[in-house]
């Protein structure tokens, strides 16, 4: 029963809608017992009525008996069923509505699977055995050979409709399969071209930039003494070439993502010195006590000396909220001509522990790392139970020493 309540809702699917019996096969169980037991009730009736005996009634009994032993145990209930039109056709009745009874109990369990020959078998060995050796029956041989028949009728019966319900379900598994394989190929070709383009991006794009940031500075060595506004023109048209290396890092990042879901964290914009105040605001919601003293430079400032102060406030800040206690002071200001980032806080036993805050996971190493690509210096160190990060940076990414 497991396969078809795999297939109960097929027809809420494309195409047409499967019938009710190959929906709810059990149905057809039911309708088919339900017959036996009116069948049963009406024999028990009768038998009361005509004051049978015991004999009689219990051979009746039996059968009943089979009929029930058969939803739980096929093979079994069907030997007894069968049985018992033998045991009536013994006691001198009319075994018709006891061999109805078995021809149901065949049909049911030839469409549960069983084998229709051999179920089919057993029901007629009975029934010959008892119109063959003991009589009984109202007709003679006409109303035997319709009874044998109706049991060959029962099984064949039962087993085509069990056929013809597993072929509508492997059609069925056919189709979700087709579907499932287009959806899997145009997933294919779609992540193919983003590759593809991703490839171009990098051979094409990135090449040319670095080419023209190269003949940038070249440019730019080569100017004479007093050309400063041009030479300033030519520092930001550098900058302006790392930037474009910068976000098509990330878009080829996302076109290299192997699924179409897209964290938000991948498409989120590019951390900046307009961030700062935002992102002080999100550790003062956890909790974190910050005294924030932000002043951003009006100069021109390059946007990876911009992520790199972002992140260097974030990483400090998580710190400070993961190990140390009290409140953490953030001072970001231009002093001569440079932009001067601090971070302070009280060590102490925070209770939030190592494994939660949030910040982008880089540790200390990793924040030196940061400040040296960007060309800057950074100072850490502890002193009076107080943990302090300072860096130092080139708005335009120039060595700072």
């Amino acid at each position: 029963m497991v396969k078809a309540q795999n297939h109960q809702d097929g027809h809420d699917q494309e195409g047409p809608a499967a019938p009710l019996w190959i929906r709810r096969p059990e149905v057809l169980h039911r309708v088919a017992y339900s017959v036996a037991a009116l069948v049963f009730t009406g024999q028990i009736v009768a038998v009361v009525l005509r004051g049978s005996d015991w004999p009689t009634v219990l051979s009746v009994l039996l059968a009943g008996g089979g009929v029930a032993l058969s939803w739980w145990k096929p093979w079994t209930g069907l030997v007894v069923t069968s049985a018992a039109s033998f045991a009536v056709t013994a006691v001198g009745q009319d075994p018709l509505s006891v061999w109805m009874m078995a021809v149901l109990v065949l049909f049911s369990v030839t469409f549960r699977g069983k084998q229709p020959l051999a179920g089919t078998v057993i029901v007629a060995a009975f029934f010959l055995g008892a119109f063959m050796t003991l009589g009984g029956f109202r007709g003679g041989a006409v109303v035997g050979a319709a009874a044998l028949f109706s049991a060959i009728a029962g099984g064949a019966t039962g087993g085509a409709l069990r056929i013809h319900r597993d072929h509508w379900w492997i059609l069925e598994e056919r189709a979700e399969s087709a579907i499932a394989t287009r959806e899997i190929e145009a997933t294919r070709r779609v992540t193919e071209e983003r590759l593809r383009i991703a490839r171009d991006l990098h051979d094409v794009i990135g090449h040319q930039v670095a080419m023209l940031s190269l003949h940038l500075g070249a440019a730019e060595i080569g100017l004479p003494e007093g050309s400063e506004s041009s030479r300033q023109a030519l520092v930001s048209a550098r900058s302006s070439a790392r930037t474009v290396v910068v976000e098509t890092q990330r878009i080829l990042a996302l076109l290299r993502r192997e699924d179409d879901t897209y964290d938000v964290e991948a498409l989120r914009p590019i951390p900046a010195l307009s961030g700062l105040e935002g992102l002080v605001a999100s550790f003062e919601s956890i909790g974190l006590d910050v005294r924030p003293s932000i002043d951003i430079p009006a100069v021109f400032v390059e946007p990876s000396v911009g992520v790199t102060v972002y992140r260097v406030v974030q990483e400090a800040l998580t710190n400070a909220y993961r190990h140390g206690e009290g409140t953490a002071t953030v001072d970001v200001r231009e002093r001569d001509g440079r932009i001067c980032v601090t971070v302070e806080n009280r060590v102490g036993h925070s209770p939030h522990g190592s494994g939660s805050g949030s910040g982008s996971g880089l540790g200390l190493v990793g924040m030196r790392e940061r400040v040296e690509s960007s060309s800057g210096r950074l100072t850490i160190d502890s002193d009076g139970g107080r943990f302090r990060v300072r860096a130092e940076f080139s708005p335009l990414g120039a060595v700072v020493r």
